[in-house]
């Protein structure tokens, strides 16, 4: 994101690397069930369980999670300035959401049991005349601090307009 004249940067990040533990947690149950079932179809097949195909599947499985996980928490970036929130999300292709300070209505911190443990959570911004898109910052570690730098960010013009304001 590109900071308009005067714009000043509160927060600029990706999701928390903790939040791709989850990812992580069930990407392992995946490759789990993966091995028993090449395991199953190995003995099925050749009469006896084939380590060798167990392992190469398993390892296939394990890639793929590790390349997902990193792809998709390095490929999303969050931003809060004074002047607006933006989503960027993509690698080879990019979705940009954006939307002004002033549109912001609410703003509310969730966090599952995992995301509790894992210290991370969902921040969705409320609105006005919100379209199709779900504006949430998914993943972002301590979300009520995230929730603090957007009061922090829509107070900032009230102090800089009040007498003696810097």
């Amino acid at each position: 994101m590109d900071p308009e004249p005067g714009e000043q940067i509160f927060f600029h990040g990706h999701p928390s690397w903790r939040s791709i533990l989850g990812f992580y947690i069930k990407g392992f149950l995946v490759m789990v069930v993966a091995g028993v079932i090449a395991g199953l179809v190995t003995r099925i097949a050749a009469g006896h369980v084939q380590g060798g195909w167990i392992a190469a599947v398993v390892g296939v499985v394990l890639v793929v999670v590790l390349v997902a996980g990193l792809v998709t928490r390095i490929s999303t970036t969050y931003t809060i300035s004074n002047q607006r929130l933006t989503i960027q999300t993509g690698l080879l292709s990019r979705d940009f959401h954006e939307t002004r300070l002033e549109r912001v209505q609410n703003v509310n911190a969730n966090q599952s049991m995992l995301e509790r443990l894992l210290r991370v959570g969902t921040v969705d911004f409320d609105t006005a005349a919100s379209g199709n898109f779900d504006f949430s910052f998914h993943g972002v570690a301590d979300p009520r601090d995230i929730v603090r730098t957007v009061d922090r960010a829509i107070r900032q013009p009230e102090a800089d307009s009040e007498p003696g304001g810097p």
